[in-house]
């Protein structure tokens, strides 16, 4: 099975243009250490320019549970660029696996989480929290996040809901409830902004719903510092069984690939990690879509190795991204989500145009 599995992959490393030859090791070693510097570079750079070796201090005391140094290059590095470094990395990193796996999941390469409607269903529970003056309470008392948490798992649902009436679960009707139902929801979530008649309300909406890592802190990062990670295994376990859904269901069948249910607890690991990840850090766009097609072309569509790179490469791409957003204007910060649309859109058609030409 085994072989079979790899057949396809091993076919399309003889595709002219794509380089699907480069160990996957190597290239995780190489994401790795550039990741390694990008943090780095990200606690370092800012409006108050810390060396990274005084970085690099302030780190090991804090791990050692040696005393901080007075100053305040400890409450820089520590409170305020650490956390954000790290949730940028996470992010990035479980954007990347999102894209993977509803790819696979939908069997459709222009897939992301924005096609299953969750990322819409975090947005209009994050919109109506900060909408109806519960951003500081939350919903049920767990404050912006929560309500971001609660939005998605409910369109997660509903998704669900739709997608099963019949019986089976096939991707077609899949892609077409969450298209749906992510439209309504992105619908009403416009009606909300236009009802907010107080200036900064509106400025905190659309900046959170183009993305902001503003919000990190220590606290913020437990959830995501788990599931990211927890998804990563998970998936990473059942890379032979994507490969198979990558051939067709009669073909995965024949494998011994339990399809409906593969695909079932796909769509929940998916959803749920997209939650979590809109929840801490608003709508980012084009990550999640882009990440995948750029990995493919280096080490191929064997998900036991593109899992792993894809993660990396989101997380290195998030982390650089912030950097810009944070340090490219003196006087404000720009969303994340206006500079990964400027650098994902051109990104994405040349990685296609480039696919497409070689016949892939």
């Amino acid at each position: 099975m085994l072989d079979t599995l790899s057949a396809p992959r091993r076919e399309k490393a003889k595709t002219p243009g794509e380089a699907r030859t480069v160990p996957a090791g190597m290239i995780a070693l190489v994401l790795g250490a550039a990741l390694l510097a990008a943090l780095t570079a990200a606690v370092s750079w800012g409006s108050t320019s810390i060396p990274p070796a005084e970085v690099w201090s302030v780190v090991g005391r804090r791990l050692t549970g040696e005393p901080p140094r007075p100053g305040t290059d400890d409450l820089i590095v520590w409170q305020l660029r650490v956390p954000r470094a790290l949730l940028a990395a996470l992010v990035g990193a479980g954007l990347g696996l999102v894209g993977t796996a509803v790819q696979a999941l939908v069997r459709n390469p222009l897939a992301d989480p924005y096609l299953l409607g969750i990322s819409n269903g975090a947005s209009l529970g994050a919109v109506a929290a900060i909408v109806l003056g519960l951003g500081a309470g939350g919903a049920l008392g767990l404050g912006l996040s929560g309500a971001a948490f609660l939005g998605a798992l409910g369109t997660f649902a509903l998704v669900w809901t739709v997608a099963r009436r019949g019986g089976g679960f096939a991707p077609l009707r899949l892609v077409l409830a969450g298209v749906a139902i992510g439209q309504f929801l992105s619908g009403f979530t416009s009606y909300l902004v236009l009802q907010t008649g107080d200036e900064q309300q509106t400025h905190s909406v659309l900046f959170w719903l183009m993305g902001s890592l503003s919000g990190a802190s220590w606290p913020v990062l437990a959830v995501p510092a788990a599931a990211v990670p927890a998804a990563l295994l998970w998936l990473h376990a059942r890379g032979r069984g994507l490969n198979a859904l990558l051939m067709g269901d009669e073909t995965a069948a024949g494998l011994g690939v339990d399809v409906t249910r593969l695909r079932r607890e796909l769509f929940t690991v998916t959803s749920v990690l997209t939650g979590v990840l809109v929840a801490v850090s608003g709508a980012i766009a084009f990550v999640a879509l882009m990440v995948p097609h750029a990995c493919r072309l280096v080490v191929g569509g064997d998900h036991r190795r593109l899992l792993p790179v894809s993660a990396l490469f989101g997380a290195l791409l998030l982390v650089v991204v912030d950097i810009v957003c944070r340090t490219a204007m003196d006087t404000q910060e720009l969303p994340v989500g206006v500079v990964t649309s400027l650098i994902g859109a051109p990104a994405l058609l040349y990685l296609l145009d480039r696919r497409l030409g070689s016949g892939s």
